[in-house]
């Protein structure tokens, strides 16, 4: 391990090579950042890159130690050094960060805007890209969306402050930063994604009722790129209608484009009703190329179950079968969705929440299935 804090992946130089034929994958040698994370993160990354492996795509991976353990031993979260070196690879894959619940050693939003929102910031991240199909017996089951979130403005910019703080006069701002450049990159690639879909329906989330400046930045954005997309359905729903239709009626959705803050909460909830938290995959990506773009489960460290071998994989696995997708795999990629989607549909009792199956079990039926 270095002094910035990045080991080898312990893999014969650091290389992960598929066992099936070249006809299942470019055989191009793609470099990507590996963080494993905090509580479960490493433990469902491994089952991951095993899928990966065995959908025969050819990885070469550095791992580096970053989360909340990495701060607490060092004080360090992100270093200059070592985001310059993330800069330089193809694709980041993250398994999760954070402190254990009720660990008060890490300040909250250390990690959250020293990592996470550093990285999304600092490589242009703008589009959070999260797929929901709802798994049978769950609330969304038969429902198949696709929620864009933009990922580097709104209340998450960082506008803000304090005045006379700790009096009893105390006053707290927090802005939210919206330009018409974020907005309609969000939106063009929201079209664009709709347009391949069957579907091809789009909905803008957002509460323009209340948020008079920033609704209506958005409302105006998405209306003038509509007209480049005549074939696309478009819709608009408040914040708080979306989460009540998401409960009641999710099939409704096709794509749902939504700013940084709404796509927080209704992304955290689409998770619930498609199945768990543990089925919920993520793509933060940075279309124009100029940098990596960075893939992790939506779950978090889930240190109450670290290390007994139980995390649910799936999310993991997803996310990096949309690295696939993202690095130009796509043999690779539409077979682990495919693998993914039938053994979900054949053994859901082997991925329920009463389920005995352990992680590698998961990661196991799903890279046989390859």
């Amino acid at each position: 391990m270095t002094s910035d804090g990045y080991e080898s992946s312990g893999n014969e130089q650091g290389r992960i090579e598929g066992k099936g034929s070249s006809t299942m994958s470019s055989d191009k040698d793609h470099e990507i950042a590996v963080i494993g994370g905090d509580g479960i993160g490493p433990e469902v990354l491994a089952e991951a890159l095993k899928v990966v492996a065995a959908a025969g795509a050819v990885l070469t991976t550095v791992e580096y130690d970053l989360g909340a353990d990495r701060y607490v031993r060092t004080g360090e979260v992100l270093s200059d050094n070592v985001l310059e070196e993330l800069r330089g690879f193809e694709a980041i894959l993250l398994g999760a960060v954070g402190p254990p619940v009720g660990d008060t050693t890490v300040p909250p939003g250390t990690l959250e805007r020293g990592l996470l929102l550093r990285l999304r910031f600092e490589l242009d991240l703008y589009v959070n890209l999260r797929p929901f199909i709802g798994v049978p017996g769950s609330i969304a089951e038969g429902a198949d969306f696709v929620v864009i979130r933009e990922n580097t403005e709104g209340t998450y910019a960082g506008e803000g402050g304090f005045l006379r703080k700790g009096t009893p006069q105390e006053i707290a701002t927090q802005g939210s930063v919206n330009t018409r450049m974020g907005a309609e990159r969000c939106a063009r690639f929201a079209f664009e994604l709709a347009q391949g879909r069957p579907t091809r329906k789009l909905t803008l989330v957002h509460k323009t009722n209340v948020l008079t400046f920033a609704g209506d930045l958005w409302q105006r954005t998405v209306n003038e790129v509509a007209i480049e997309f005549p074939e696309v359905a478009v819709d608009y729903n408040h914040v708080d209608a979306a989460c009540i239709y998401l409960v009641e009626q999710p099939s409704r959705y096709d794509v749902i484009v939504t700013d940084n803050l709404f796509g927080d909460i209704l992304t955290d909830l689409a998770g619930a009703v498609s199945g768990g938290i543990g089925f919920a995959a993520s793509a933060n990506l940075n279309p124009a190329r100029s940098g990596p773009s960075l893939f992790e489960p939506v779950h978090g460290a889930a240190h109450d179950i670290a290390g007994k071998g139980i995390a649910n994989p799936l999310a993991a696995i997803h996310s990096a079968a949309l690295m696939l997708d993202f690095l130009g795999e796509m043999d690779a990629a539409t077979r682990v969705h495919k693998a993914i989607n039938e053994y979900i549909a054949s053994d859901h009792a082997g991925v329920s929440a009463s389920s005995t199956a352990s992680t590698a079990a998961i990661g196991d039926a799903i890279a046989e299935r390859l």
